[in-house]
């Protein structure tokens, strides 16, 4: 899955060790001059001073390992991991964490910083995951081909349905793309599995679109980043904030708008863990606790444009002001999704591509 990925104002080294107020241990003589590999998924992004104030503090070196989308770097970490490529794994999220679990691929680690935490979003007792950020895949919206046309946009993933919207979505093949998947989850529990199907027969009767993956379904057939005809995409509830953000001149309004009823969006978590197998054990576990801390923590909005899992941490105003949280997510339990996941999508693919 790819994300915007943009440059912040540069800041001072020096503010920023300050900043860490104890989020990672000092130097000391068990870790200090150790490298950490952080195997990561493609969209994963931080500023070069976070990364580079944690390494002047603690002396520990850490080497960025990117392995392809969410799915397929999990792959290579389970696929490995009798001799991990890596030390932390970043990236693996609630969809997939159970296949995560089940394969045995993380240790351990009851982390200080998950006092921070919001319980909700622990979805492993064990902490063998670590929440670090979470958002919401919902529906996004012209909001000028909208208005241009008097028609109200979509207030629910029924309306998705409505002759009067036919022709104009976009989505994601759930077998191929992360958000396609997380859509399709909230399809399920919204419809229920006697009724999720007979949801999406009657989306294919209004044409709607299935694109490859996120970025094809924004950048090739999203009107408000496009030359396309679809008005209506899935994307994410912070979506609108990358497109003021990105702006070359700030909009007084947001371009586009997600659609947050209670039911159409569902709640994504991203997940890190320690991999079995590490010799940096000690290293490994003050690189996961700098990465649930503040400094790290505050840079995740506008590097990866989702929310941080911890509560102490601040969000940057224009995430506040047009970013916003459906009260209502869809949540699914990761053995459910893990017992599920592979027949729902197979009945999906016949329903919708056949």
């Amino acid at each position: 899955m790819t994300r915007w990925q943009g440059m912040l104002a540069l800041a001072l080294l020096a503010a920023l060790l300050a900043a860490c107020d104890g989020a990672a241990e000092p130097q000391d003589e068990t870790t200090a001059g150790a490298t950490v590999r952080l195997m990561t998924h493609d969209s994963f992004d931080v500023s070069a001073e976070v990364l580079a104030a944690f390494e002047a503090q603690t002396g520990i070196t850490v080497e960025v390992f990117k392995a392809g989308d969410g799915g397929e770097a999990l792959n290579k970490a389970i696929l490995s991991k009798d001799a991990p490529l890596a030390d932390v794994f970043y990236g693996v999220d609630n969809t997939f964490l159970q296949r995560a679990l089940d394969n045995d691929i993380f240790l351990p680690y009851d982390s200080p910083a998950l006092a921070d935490i919001p319980a909700a979003l622990q979805l492993d007792p064990e902490h063998r995951a670590l929440p670090v950020n979470y958002g919401d895949v919902c529906l996004n919206v012209d909001v000028a081909w909208f208005d241009e046309r008097g028609l109200p946009p979509p207030a629910d993933l029924d309306a998705l349905a409505d002759p009067a919207y036919a022709d104009l979505t976009v989505v994601q093949n759930p077998a191929t793309s992360t958000p396609g998947l997380a859509f399709l989850l909230a399809t399920v529990a919204t419809y229920g599995e006697d009724g999720y199907l007979d949801y999406w027969q009657r989306l294919v009767d209004n044409n709607v679109l299935v694109a490859n993956g996120w970025e094809e379904a924004y950048y090739t057939y999203f009107t408000a980043a496009s030359d396309g005809d679809r008005p209506i995409v899935v994307s994410y509830a912070s979506s609108p904030v990358a497109e003021v953000y990105f702006a070359e001149t700030p909009p007084a309004t947001a371009p586009t708008a997600a659609v947050i009823a209670d039911g159409s969006c569902f709640r994504q978590i991203e997940f890190a863990g320690i991999l079995s197998g590490t010799k940096v054990e000690d290293a490994a576990r003050q690189l996961v606790d700098f990465m649930l801390s503040t400094p790290f923590q505050e840079d995740i909005p506008l590097k990866m444009f989702v929310y941080p899992a911890n509560d102490k941490a601040a969000l940057p105003e224009v995430f506040t002001q047009y970013s916003h949280t459906p009260a209502a997510p869809v949540q699914m339990a990761p053995a459910r999704i893990a017992a599920n996941r592979e027949a729902w999508i197979q009945a999906w693919t016949e329903t919708v591509l056949r």
